[in-house]
């Protein structure tokens, strides 16, 4: 009885020990040493493949029920009209009527303004399709942007990138410690990506001549700056 008491007593120290040497190391405070928290990044510049164009009108009189119902009308027709173009998507933006006062507090004169976007992978049907409608809205604003299947792409390609630099950067970072590898305790991927800003177009004249009003708008494309981070800790061992 007394050989098997041992015998249990000292396999238990045993099993005791070698999971005290398995373990990781731990400071006075119970928080593990050894461990390393680290990110690493991959960065690329890709040209945006896509562009909306701002178009806007304004008007003013004195009755704010015609106005409404004259910039109505002619945003409905430079959708209709934009939708009959291959390629261009067109949309409702703001709309607004407010009114204007004198020094009495008296209204003077209401105004309105509609928007409407364009947007469109096809850069030079909606340089053409922006001068066609320039008699009736005229660009505000150009945004160039990455779609998602560009920037899914892009991402793609990075995250081999980010998590061998992620590697990369833990085994050198290990070796400065003194240590000799190391295991990944977590990890995170994230993706992000930075599109330029957009560009504001100063509005054509109302006097200008037809043919200048047809004329293409200049549209060029910039890079949006595309990220994958991946993040996380490692335990360093000797």
């Amino acid at each position: 009885m007394k050989s098997v008491l041992a015998a249990t007593i000292l396999g238990t120290a045993m099993m005791t020990t070698a999971f005290a040497q398995a373990a990781p190391e731990t400071n006075h405070s119970g928080a593990h040493s050894g461990v390393l928290s680290l990110d690493a990044q991959a960065v690329a510049e890709v040209p945006t493949d896509t562009v909306t164009l701002t178009l806007g009108a304004e008007q003013e009189g004195a009755d704010p029920g015609a106005i409404s119902t004259a910039l109505s009308r002619k945003a409905d027709d430079v959708i209709a009209q934009a939708k009959r173009t291959s390629g261009v998507q067109a949309e409702t933006g703001g709309f607004n009527i407010y009114p204007n006062t004198d020094r009495n507090g008296k209204i003077s004169v209401w105004r309105g303004r509609a928007e409407v976007r364009i947007t469109s992978k096809d850069f030079a049907a909606a340089s053409k399709l922006a001068g066609q409608l320039a008699n009736q809205m005229q660009v505000q604003n150009v945004n160039f942007t990455l779609s998602r299947e560009a920037r899914t792409a892009a991402e793609a390609k990075l995250i081999d990138q980010a998590v061998n630099a992620f590697r990369d950067k833990a085994l050198a970072t290990t070796k400065l410690f003194g240590y000799t590898s190391y295991t990944i305790r977590d990890v995170h991927v994230s993706e992000g990506s930075n599109n330029p800003g957009p560009r504001p177009m100063m509005a054509r004249m109302a006097a200008a001549p037809a043919s200048f009003d047809s004329a293409p708008v200049p549209i060029e494309g910039g890079k949006a700056q595309v990220t994958v981070t991946v993040s996380g800790a490692v335990q360093m061992l000797k």
